[in-house]
């Protein structure tokens, strides 16, 4: 939703998380230190996104396969043939949820877990393209179903930042500090397995309990446990793969593959197991490297190209707001001066120009328009609903057109 759209009621996806203002968490709390708001200090709960009825829905009526569902006891994954069939004629995938098989499982102590809910149910199909927009950085969203009194998973830390959503019942949790502090996609737990089995025996740093409406921030490689208290608890775990500075280092690195000194092989005959004998080349390495590094440093054109690499992994790893098929058909049909249209929430193009044209390019497509389409191009990028007949730099019939043009591409969409 555009600001101007936005009322005073309104809170921002990330707003309704925290009860400190977004600077301030940005500032001092992202990456830093964990973050519990109570549902009290924001008079919120987030029925609107899940609910136990919306569970029961999801594992009996929406035929969820695995990978989307899992279930785990005490730290050990139910292999999914206990809990998934086939659901029959006309639905023969054999690794879809059979309900009867996951009450069977949860009335045993498995936590069921929900997976990808941000491509799965509206409700956070929405609110995850929201927070996307506000931390700018990929999220997905998990369910934890857990009956009472039972423990899904052993002490671990995740190499993505989470938020922890109570919907229901009570749970406690438990909070340690990291033992490798910022872990990497491919530095797992489990590489650290005794460390953080001992730094788990410690006086945890926070142990709480909570409640419905309650939001735990822990930035990745935190440590945490979780026990379900009194009846079934549900919470729902949003994952941050947030990028650092790795991701940068790892582009500027790359690089630096267009250098050819770079690329020289080493001698023949070198003895690379004599550490004495390799030591000059990589000193020369290096100082080839930083000199490829200072040229990258004083050369604009490079350094956007490495910026145009990050806003590239970006848009591979998330998806733009959903578009309505039959619903567009049916809008174009019907387009004229009159009709409202606004840009699809989450994409993001890249646009350029050249030879008298502009060029939109998608993650799959580039969509080329004449130059006189650039105006129209970035008012409708402000996010505010425009009027076909007042897209910029078009007379009435040249809009018509590049508005169904861009409709059908899925650029725009009807505004509500």
């Amino acid at each position: 939703m555009h600001a101007d759209q936005r009322g005073p009621e309104f809170r921002s996806a990330l707003g309704r998380l925290i009860s400190i203002p977004e600077r301030a968490f940005s500032d001092e709390v992202w990456g830093r230190t964990p973050l519990l708001t109570r549902a009290s200090e924001l008079d919120r709960t987030f029925e609107d996104l899940l609910t136990p009825a919306d569970v029961d829905e999801l594992v009996s009526h929406r035929g969820v396969r695995t990978p989307f569902a899992r279930m785990a006891k005490d730290g050990a994954l139910l292999d999914k043939s206990e809990f998934t069939s086939s659901a029959g004629f006309g639905a023969e995938m054999p690794d879809q949820l059979d309900s009867s098989a996951v009450l069977s499982a949860f009335a045993d102590g498995h936590t069921l877990v929900l997976q990808g809910l941000h491509r799965l149910w509206p409700p956070l199909i929405d609110f995850t393209r929201d927070l996307v927009d506000d931390l700018g950085h990929p999220s997905q969203v998990n369910a934890y179903i857990t009956p009472a009194a039972s423990t899904g998973f052993s002490p671990h830390y995740d190499v993505h930042d989470v938020f922890v959503l109570q919907i229901s019942g009570e749970k406690r949790w438990m909070i340690h500090p990291p033992v490798h502090t910022h872990p990497l996609s491919n530095q797992p737990w489990s590489d650290r397995r005794e460390a953080v089995e001992k730094q788990a025996s410690n006086t945890p740093y926070l142990d709480t309990v909570l409640t419905p409406g309650d939001v735990l921030y822990l930035p990745r490689g935190w440590i945490h446990s979780a026990e379900a208290l009194g009846d079934t608890t549900i919470h729902l775990t949003i994952g941050v793969a947030s990028f650092n500075d790795y991701d940068i280092a790892h582009r500027v690195l790359g690089a630096l593959q267009d250098d050819a000194r770079i690329r020289e092989p080493l001698p023949a005959g070198l003895d690379l197991t004599d550490p004495d004998a390799t030591a000059p080349h990589v000193d020369r390495v290096l100082d080839n490297v930083a000199a490829a590094l200072e040229r990258i440093r004083s050369d604009p054109e490079a350094r956007r190209s490495i910026a145009d690499e990050l806003a590239a992994r970006l848009v591979a790893i998330t998806r733009p707001a959903p578009v309505d098929p039959l619903r567009t058909v049916a809008f174009i049909a019907s387009l004229d001066a009159a009709s409202l249209v606004t840009w699809r929430q989450g994409l993001s193009p890249r646009i350029t120009r050249s030879n008298g044209r502009v060029h939109v390019g998608l993650r799959d497509k580039t969509i080329s328009l004449p130059d006189e389409c650039a105006d129209a191009l970035d008012d409708l990028r402000s996010g505010q609903p425009r009027r076909v007949a007042d897209m910029r730099g078009l007379d009435p019939d040249s809009a018509l057109v590049v508005a169904k043009r861009l409709l059908r591409e899925g650029i725009i969409v009807p505004s509500e």
